[in-house]
């Protein structure tokens, strides 16, 4: 069952057009991302979606409705710019946000209590929000969406500002949303996080599609030509690559690309055997990232 689906959305800002013909579905029980560089138009398809935006052109249906407005029960908006009350205690202004969606104070209250608990932020209730971090505030932005229980979660940017333990946190509570039958749209630039979380991708760049369908199917269908090679570092700096693209590199680890026509690898592993000790290598496809460049530059190896 589809929960989103865009069909052929334009929406321009006088003479920018930043979303251009944009059309996409997805799937209910998913993850869905919306990925690309920044500036790509993704904030402003993520907004005609949770109906703050209207398209110039197009059609934008959730939930099968084309009235946005209708439906606004069954979303939970996180946008990329966090709108808090700075002097408004943190279990005041969940309250707040709740019932603007429609639930009783005591609903309200009860649902604020059980996610400051989750996420162990239950000692912040009475903290005025401007004595927060930056981190503990996106986290009490997060909850806030989540206090109505929403089907579909738009999510903008949902990682900026927290550290890596609280990153995979909350990754954690997304995947047990996507398992409680959710549905998710999450925006992001960093393509490693939605490797980790989405099911489905709409790579965007200049706000056309360049790249839409399953992450699995779009991993499937590229060459294995990327390798990970894990080594002690004893003998690192005598290992010479030619006629690839190094991706990351570390003192014991590197990872790259080779382009078959003038690479050998067999004889690449056959040579680095002689010189260090292999912990691990790995042939694989590349990554959404090396991906998503390769669409946008059309830049071959």
């Amino acid at each position: 069952m589809e929960t989103v689906k865009l069909s052929n959305v334009t929406k321009s800002f006088k003479d920018v057009v930043a979303v251009d013909n944009v059309s996409f579905s997805m799937q209910s029980g998913k993850i869905f991302g919306i990925l690309g560089p920044n500036g790509a138009g993704k904030t402003t398809t993520i907004r005609m979606i949770a109906g703050v935006f209207l398209p110039d052109s197009g059609e934008i249906r959730v939930f099968g409705e084309p009235d946005i407005e209708k439906v606004q029960s069954k979303i939970g908006y996180l946008p990329e710019e966090r709108g808090l009350y700075k002097r408004m205690k943190v279990i005041d202004q969940l309250i707040f946000f709740a019932e603007l969606k429609g639930l009783p104070n005591t609903t309200a209250r009860a649902n604020a209590l059980k996610w400051l608990s989750l996420l162990d932020a239950k000692d912040w209730e009475n903290k005025k929000v401007h004595e927060l971090s930056k981190g503990m505030q996106q986290k009490i932005q997060f909850i806030s969406v989540l206090l109505h229980d929403p089907d579909l979660l738009i999510l903008d940017e949902p990682f900026s500002g927290f550290d890596p333990i609280n990153v995979e946190v909350f990754k954690n509570v997304l995947l047990d949303l996507k398992s409680a039958g959710k549905t998710i749209l999450l925006s992001t630039h960093i393509m490693e996080q939605a490797e980790q979380l989405c099911d489905d991708v709409c790579l965007i760049n200049k706000g056309k599609v360049v790249l839409y369908g399953s992450l699995s199917d779009i991993k499937a269908s590229r060459e294995k030509d990327t390798v990970i090679c894990e080594y002690n570092s004893d003998g690192a700096n005598s290992i010479e690559l030619r006629n690839v693209k190094i991706l990351n590199q570390t003192q014991n680890r590197i990872e790259f690309r080779f382009d078959r026509n003038n690479f050998n690898l067999k004889e690449f592993i056959k040579e680095i055997a002689d010189k260090v000790e292999i912990k691990k290598i790995e042939i694989s496809t590349p990554g959404l990232r090396e991906i998503f460049i390769d669409e946008v530059t059309k830049v071959k190896l």
